[in-house]
């Protein structure tokens, strides 16, 4: 069972509904025209859709997947005092005193334009359980990090 934010899984959900209800009708009507054009074996069109539905369907499948294996997690019972799920982490990088903040939450969420880090990554890993004041050292793909945490809210 994963846990996500209220606001990550409305947006699958509405990707969802977008897929099934715009998308697939959309993709359906376009395998409809190339079959009206003859010849299938050699229809260009009528493969291409049907290469499209494909991708389509398994996009739904795999939405649908991560809705039933999820549940909103309960903001009320998210704890500041550590890093955890959904905590927002304001930190230092000691190396260059550069100030940084990120959102912990699920990896269908991720997006470090958003300051959304997955819960998953390397410094989601090493922040988790921590609390203000810590150092933390991060492996990452430059070298190690080193990192004070300065703050945890939701």
């Amino acid at each position: 069972m994963d846990y996500m934010s209220e606001e990550g899984y409305n947006k699958i959900v509405a990707e969802l509904r977008e897929l099934e209800t715009v998308e697939l009708p959309r993709v359906r009507e376009a395998i409809a025209e190339a079959r009206d054009h003859g010849d299938l074996s050699e229809n260009f069109e009528y493969h291409a859709a049907k290469r499209e539905q494909g991708r389509i369907l398994s996009r739904i499948r795999f939405k649908q997947r991560i809705l039933e294996n999820t549940r909103v997690l309960d903001p009320s019972l998210v704890k500041t005092d550590s890093v955890g799920l959904l905590s927002r982490v304001e930190m230092t990088n000691l190396a260059n005193q550069k100030k940084m903040a990120y959102t912990i939450v699920n990896s269908h969420e991720a997006n470090v334009s958003e300051g959304k880090i997955s819960v998953k990554s390397p410094i989601a890993q090493a922040l988790k359980g921590k609390k203000a004041g810590d150092v933390v050292s991060v492996n990452v793909p430059a070298g190690i990090l080193k990192l004070r945490i300065d703050n945890i809210s939701m």
